[in-house]
């Protein structure tokens, strides 16, 4: 049996060994605990695992009271990066939500913008569906139509520009959600859902094995311009290290089916785009 600091080290390797097999050059990345961490899990393991390293990385506190945030690690170095996990729904003109969502910080984690020469990405993390779903799904959905507004608000004409919104958006299986999806603010006449283009039955990442169920909360969400330039790209999954979890605690942590190293409850999800 591995004594936790032995298995947490392993969890680690076994993470950065999937990340290193999509060789990405931009990474967007959830539950990061802050910068720091950030910089030891990039020098002691992704460096370790043969990567050539990710010399810009970001990692801005949310609103999350566990301290766990969204965050980024590129190659090329952006533009500009910017938090919004200060926003309001009043900041973004939504005037029909309640007030905690109208008048607090409407991100549950944040939205990571970053700004590069070619694209701009959006760093997502929505609401988890506990301990109240319907009430989760409200939130998520004020979340949706917030990152629409902002980037609405970025673009003259987002239509015509190269965007792309991703990250764990947190969206149950259809068995445990109501009919209308949270995403629709942002699936209804706005962004493609790369993951639409992958076969049923294909798409999933994450496994919840107690309800046998498989969903897909992780999104790769992109302009309608993007969607027609790369109109052959479609996600590539990674499940090695994903270990499922059986249930979630009364703190809302995970308990994992066994206790070896494992990378993540969610798969990875990657796209390529030649040449942008």
């Amino acid at each position: 049996m591995l004594r936790p600091t032995d298995l947490a080290r392993a969890d680690r390797v076994e993470t950065a060994k999937v990340i290193a097999s999509a060789q990405a050059d931009i990474l967007a990345l959830q539950e990061v605990f802050d910068l720091a961490a950030l910089d030891f899990f990039h020098d002691r393991f992704l460096l370790a695992a043969g990567l050539p390293g990710y010399p810009h990385r970001y990692c801005f506190k949310g609103n999350d009271g566990r301290g766990l945030n969204v965050a980024a690690m590129s190659r090329q170095q952006p533009v500009s990066t910017t938090s919004h996990a200060e926003l309001t729904g009043a900041d973004l003109g939504l005037a029909d939500l309640p007030a905690d969502l109208h008048d607090r910080p409407i991100f549950r984690r944040d939205c990571l913008q970053l700004e590069f020469g070619s694209v701009t990405l959006f760093v997502c993390h929505f609401k988890a569906p506990y301990p109240d779903a319907a009430k989760a799904r409200l939130v998520r959905e004020a979340e949706a139509r917030s990152v629409r507004k902002i980037v609405e608000a970025r673009f003259a004409d987002p239509m015509s520009e190269r965007w792309i919104i991703l990250g764990d958006f947190n969206e149950p299986a259809r068995a445990d959600v109501m009919s209308r999806s949270a995403l629709q603010p942002l699936k209804s006449n706005f962004a493609v859902d790369l993951l639409d283009r992958l076969t049923p039955g294909t798409d999933w990442t994450y496994d919840m094995p107690d309800k046998h169920l498989h969903s897909r909360p992780d999104r790769i969400f992109v302009s309608p311009r993007l969607a027609e330039e790369y109109p052959d790209v479609r996600p590539h999954i990674i499940r090695s290290g994903m270990q499922p979890v059986r249930q979630i605690s009364p703190n809302f942590q995970p308990f994992w089916l066994d206790s070896g190293p494992h990378a993540s409850d969610h798969a990875l999800v990657y796209a390529d785009f030649p040449g942008l």
